[in-house]
């Protein structure tokens, strides 16, 4: 009797065991995070490019992450480091909001906006022109007014001191190179660099004379080109930080939350397919064969929020088909922390 008892206890113990191993081994499958995940595949070849994907959940840190680490060309995405840095020295009392910056004939750039538009470029800009500080930055961001953005990058100390922002703040993997004005010259494969006085008319006449297919080469060289590219890990981290430390004053940082949130542009990306009035604070980015959103989403509820960043490179589709797969990927992240908290 005494031997019966031991060898069932032995036989107890040995099942335990086995099972704690077997646990061990093959961990539980997560399988909404497999679903989503495979969910995102799909959305890749839907794009017609490369897809990057970072999302944050906030409060819990859990992540859904493809192509975190590779480059994608950020386009007008870039426009946050660049307020960021401009932000940090208008805390440090080097310029105010209220400060006024006159317009000049070479501040008017081509690309999105209106302030070229309206004061007639490439052709003559009367003088007497001048912006606050606080129109030029909700300009930049609010319809990714280029000119805006060149001034804007000027005042922040250039590319280098945006540059030396990011590496204090702890993020690696996201560059700013140029103005807009370099950036769309290299974009449509122009003879322009930044060593040269920029010349409104000359690009006017040489976009002119480009064809689709130069047009087509040098969009894809560009989307291969290191320059004003961010990981979508990185872009993730930056407004991470910018969303729960204080690295900015207060008021500057409520200032660029209130401006991204009011962004005007790309309400297909990622508010496209989200429950109506979900806010989103973000900024798009669109270029040749680039399109992108990056922001912060709010989940209902005591859900919390999001980090997200969506980037599609390489697309010869349209651009609402992009704008679609971005669209169809931030609802699919959204549902994915709302129902698996």
């Amino acid at each position: 009797m005494k031997y019966t008892f031991l060898f069932a206890t032995m036989i107890v113990v040995l099942g335990a065991t086995a099972q704690k191993s077997k646990s061990q081994a093959a961990p539980a499958v997560d399988l909404p995070k497999q679903r989503i995940e495979q969910e995102i595949a799909r959305l890749s070849t839907f794009s017609g490019g490369v897809l990057g994907v970072s999302a944050i959940h906030v409060e819990s840190g859990k992540k859904i992450v493809q192509n975190g680490q590779l480059s994608f060309p950020m386009a007008s995405s870039y426009k946050v480091p660049i307020a960021i840095e401009l932000l940090t020295k208008i805390d440090s009392g080097k310029y105010s909001l209220d400060q006024l910056i006159e317009i000049k004939k070479e501040d008017l750039h081509p690309g999105s906006g209106m302030l070229s538009e309206r004061f007639n470029w490439p052709n003559s800009l009367k003088p007497g022109v001048a912006l606050s500080v606080r129109s030029l930055m909700e300009l930049m961001l609010l319809i990714s007014d280029n000119s805006a953005t060149d001034v804007c990058l000027r005042l922040a100390g250039g590319p280098s001191a945006v540059n030396a922002c990011m590496k204090r703040w702890g993020i690696q993997g996201l560059r700013v190179d140029r103005p807009t004005s370099i950036l769309i010259s290299d974009w449509l494969g122009l003879s322009f660099d930044g060593s040269q006085k920029w010349d409104p008319i000359l690009f006017d006449s040489l976009s002119k004379k480009l064809t689709p297919l130069q047009q087509k080469v040098s969009s894809k060289t560009f989307d291969g080109d290191i320059k004003d590219t961010s990981t979508p890990e990185a872009m993730s981290a930056l407004l991470l930080k910018l969303y729960t430390q204080p690295l900015l004053k207060p008021e500057s940082k409520i200032l660029l939350l209130d401006i991204m949130r009011r962004c005007e542009t790309g309400l297909t990306r990622l508010k496209g397919l989200l429950p109506k009035d979900t806010e989103v604070m973000h900024k798009t980015g669109t270029i040749g064969m680039t399109t992108n959103d990056a922001g912060i989403m709010t989940l209902p509820g005591d859900a919390g929020h999001v980090v997200i960043s969506v980037c599609v490179k390489f697309s010869e589709k349209d651009v609402p088909d992009r704008e679609r797969a971005i669209a169809e990927v931030a609802r699919a992240i959204h549902d994915y922390f709302v129902f698996n908290r």
